[in-house]
């Protein structure tokens, strides 16, 4: 009998616009350059349209989404292949609606990028030479057509059409993201040849809270098969097997295989900074009754016991919403994540290692997929696997008022169904949510009804809630057994997803909404913060790349620029928390370092007043913060802590220090108390100053915290240090008092000293755990010293590769470069005081001279 063998279509595809046009003429078909491909890819490298990511182009290729493509392959038959049984040609992704021919035979008609198509063509396979062609009508209109038939619908970002239609949401343009409609074969194409293969194979784990290890193993064929056996096996990363069984009979078509290991026998997976991430195998084979191997299947596995955690508080209303992995809670640090190019086949796995590891190296340990992207990739969930790191995995709908008509909820369900499954055995999986922000939409227009848990929901004005509440529940509740949310952001049944004493949270009101300071991030804290961000321009290069030459654009209020940050109202609101917060310059240079150093205070002390709230058990005021967003998908101004190059922002790295195993905190406040009722010319000031440290282990942490104050304009210092213990895994109260140094001031007039109060924490050895800087603000107010009295020195390492900072005066938010190639360095946004000297490696600066910014450095 023939075994199961799938081969990959990747050779001497063309392709052409249907009717001829600006891509290609009539008849004309180009070769491809890679395969998968999408067709802005192949007319960029072809040269027949402008780089859609410089300049003002992304509006010169328009026409390229509004046209019909088509793709064709000729690929040769072998007698072994036709004589098979059964042969189907497999689509893993089409973008998005295609009509599929073989050997001028109709095999197919797809309608979902989100979908694998599975074609039966062996009636139509012959020996030698076959062509397979998939004509490509345009996505955009195909959504203009569905939305005349079905009804406009409410959004927020893009065209209203995109709701009707199964594709990436932000191939319509979002508010970080040009309007670039793809339109190919995303995904690998193969020819699947079998007598009988697996259909399915559900790995399931269930680890107790003893931690020992159930597994079950159940497989489905493509058919009974009579005699059939099939074969079990587990094994180590060293390929080693634990435990097999075989002669499992699959008469039937299905069968299951069961084992159970004491608690320490097969290793835990654990997320990083917890514990080590072990891999095992599952490999299942089938065989006819002569041995003789049908199909086999490998998939890659691991242990671990997760729970979503939402009980009551000791000290606060609401409930806990916490992420529990191996009776472990967790602190989640970490980031959103979007599609990280426009142009999705250009992403290799080495990209995508890349940026993974970002996510790692800055201390981060969980990463949102967001749901107006794609369900990624499958060596990004790989990596993640491998690094550690939870991903919190939202189903593809994202602010918008979606439909629920039937031919619609035909393709939802196959592709919920279909990505539970290719997802479900992965570790890193912590949580389904059913969508981004379509609850928060909802309210804003006033369409939900919280009262009602029981309707079918399809017939009301939000009828994707039958969606969200009906089918995807369901669908991730028969194929996995990861926890299900019904959105992201959603707190609970009945209650609206603002509040933020249960569920999730989206803490826009920084930036959007009430534009609140920054300064008010713990007072905006949830229960679990899944987004929050401010913008920052990207690194001065990537502005250059997308100016492209252009000197008279380079200014920050031009065209170009404005064409790449997609961000309603961002002059507003940049402008709006740099002038609160800042004296700072218009030119191109200034304007990026000031948003830059912007963008990392407001991000850095989001971090540390919310890790504040992780205060122990039955106390996780705050157990998550995930800043909106990691990455880019193209080079624009944007939220993004990296931009699309990879090159990190300052914020990656103030965010990084602030999830540090162990931190430092601290915060300044004025309290006015008036003499009496009746007088408002009666009172006094006082400045309080608290601290507060931050253990991310396991352990309680010995520890001394030296507490060194400075006055920016005189030589005054003062030095205090204390023995404290941190608390394991949780926040501890280090220190609250009166300022010291700052008077107490009874008039407005009186203007505070302005001391700089620096926080470190040390191990016995001496060596800093932690430290912090914190400064009187807004910093605009500050009179800063000359630079010739800041005794700043920049000194270069002898290998060229490091640079140690020291200063005798207290320095606020270094930023580092130099001229030329860019340097990868290993800190920014730096705070420096006078005895506390830094290293930052600068990996590539080669000995070049190194240029800093600061806050008064004369530019403004």
């Amino acid at each position: 009998m023939t075994m199961s063998i799938t081969r990959s279509l990747t050779q001497d595809w063309s392709f052409t616009q249907v009717g001829g046009g600006r891509g290609t003429k009539n008849g004309e078909w180009l070769a491809v350059s890679q395969f998968p491909t999408t067709v802005h890819v192949e007319l960029l490298k072809a040269e027949r349209i402008p780089d859609p990511f410089l300049g003002l182009n992304e509006w010169e290729v328009q026409w390229v989404g509004e046209s019909d493509w088509a793709f064709k392959n000729t690929f040769e038959v072998s007698a072994k292949e036709l004589a098979a049984v059964n042969a189907d040609l497999v689509f893993d992704g089409l973008d998005t609606f295609a009509s599929v021919e073989f050997n001028g035979h109709k095999i197919l008609d797809t309608k979902s990028q989100f979908i694998a198509y599975r074609a039966p063509v062996k009636q139509y396979l012959k020996l030698g030479a076959n062509e397979l062609v998939i004509s490509f009508s345009s996505a955009f209109l195909k959504g203009r057509e569905l939305e005349q038939a079905h009804g406009k619908l409410h959004l927020w970002n893009g065209d209203s059409s995109r709701l009707h239609v199964r594709k990436a949401q932000y191939n319509y343009g979002w508010d970080w993201g040009p309007v670039l409609m793809t339109i190919g074969p995303w995904k690998a194409i193969t020819l699947h040849t079998y007598n009988v293969h697996f259909t399915d194979v559900d790995v399931r784990s269930d680890v107790s809270e003893a931690l020992d290890v159930g597994i079950t193993v159940d497989l489905t064929l493509s058919e009974k098969a009579p005699g059939g056996l099939a074969s079990v096996a587990l094994k180590n990363a060293q390929n080693s097997a634990i435990l097999a069984e075989s002669n499992i009979k699959v008469d039937s078509g299905s069968a299951r295989a069961e084992f159970r290991f004491s608690p320490g026998v097969l290793e835990l997976w654990y997320p990083v900074g917890f514990g080590k991430q072990p891999l095992y195998t599952v490999e299942v084979i089938i065989s006819d009754s002569e041995g003789n191997t049908l199909d086999t299947r490998t998939q890659r596995v691991s242990f671990r016991r997760v729970r979503v955690v939402q009980e009551p508080l000791v000290d606060q209303e609401g409930l806990t919403f916490l992420f529990e992995v191996n009776n472990i809670r967790i602190f989640c640090g970490g980031s959103n994540w979007i599609p990280a190019d426009s142009f999705l086949t250009t992403l290799t796995p080495a990209r995508y290692r890349a940026w993974l590891q970002l996510l790692v190296d800055g201390n981060q340990n969980m990463v949102r997929v967001w749901g107006g992207g794609i369900y990624e990739y499958d060596v990004f969930y790989d990596i993640c696997d491998e690094l550690g790191i939870l991903v919190w995995q939202d189903f593809m709908f994202g602010c918008g008022q979606y439909p629920a008509y039937d031919s619609f909820l035909k393709l939802v369900e196959l592709e919920a169904e279909q990505n539970v499954k290719r997802l479900r055995h992965h570790p890193s999986i912590v949580i389904f949510a059913g969508n981004n922000e379509d609850y928060q939409l909802a309210e804003s227009i006033n369409i939900v009804d919280y009262s009602d848990e029981t309707s079918d929901f399809r017939k009301t004005k939000f009828p994707a809630r039958y969606i969200y509440e009906r089918t995807l529940p369901s669908i991730v509740q028969k194929f996995c057994d990861i926890h299900y949310h019904r959105s992201s952001p959603y707190s609970a049944p009945g209650t609206v997803t603002t509040d933020k004493t249960l569920g999730d949270l989206h803490q826009w009101n920084v930036w959007h909404g009430s534009q609140e300071p920054w300064h008010n991030w713990d007072l905006l804290a949830g229960r679990f913060v899944s987004e929050f961000g401010m913008e920052g321009y990207p690194n001065i290069r990537t502005v250059d790349y997308w100016l492209a030459g252009d000197k008279s654009e380079r200014y920050p209020q031009s065209r170009v620029n404005n064409n790449h940050n997609k961000a309603d109202g961002f002059e507003r609101r940049l402008e709006l928390y740099l002038v609160e917060n800042f004296k700072h310059a218009f030119d191109m240079d200034s304007y990026v370092y000031y948003t830059q150093i912007m963008q990392a205070e407001t991000l850095a002390s989001a971090y540390r007043l919310w890790r504040r709230n992780w205060r122990g058990k039955g106390r996780e005021h705050t157990a998550g913060a995930l800043v909106w967003q990691i990455n880019d998908c193209w080079p624009t101004t944007s939220w993004a802590i990296v931009d699309y190059f990879m090159r990190p922002k300052p914020a990656y790295f103030a965010i990084s220090r602030e999830l540090r195993q162990y931190t430092v905190g601290m915060t300044r406040k004025e309290k006015k108390t008036f003499a009496n009722d009746l007088s408002a010319a009666q009172f006094t000031i006082t400045t309080v100053l608290e601290v507060w440290g931050t253990n991310g282990t396991l352990s309680e942490k010995k520890a001394k915290l030296e507490i060194t104050c400075f006055d920016l304009r005189s030589s005054w210092t003062v030095q205090f240090s204390k023995d404290i213990v941190l608390a394991p895994n949780s926040s501890t109260e280090l220190y609250s008092g009166d300022l010291p140094g700052q008077p107490v001031r009874t008039k407005q007039s009186e203007v505070p000293r302005a001391i700089i109060v620096s926080a470190r924490l040390l191990d016995a050895s001496g060596t800093v755990l932690g430290r912090h800087s914190n400064w009187p603000e807004p910093f605009k107010f500050i009179n800063f010293p000359a630079i010739k009295d800041l005794g700043f020195s920049v000194k270069t390492s002898s290998d060229g590769e490091s640079v140690e900072l020291s200063t005798q005066k207290p320095i606020k938010g270094i930023i580092l470069d130099a001229e030329g190639e860019d340097v990868e360095w290993s800190d920014q946004a730096i705070d420096l005081v006078p005895g506390d000297p830094q290293i930052v490696k600068a990996i590539g600066l080669k000995g070049r001279d190194v240029r800093a910014r600061y806050l008064g450095d004369g530019t403004a």
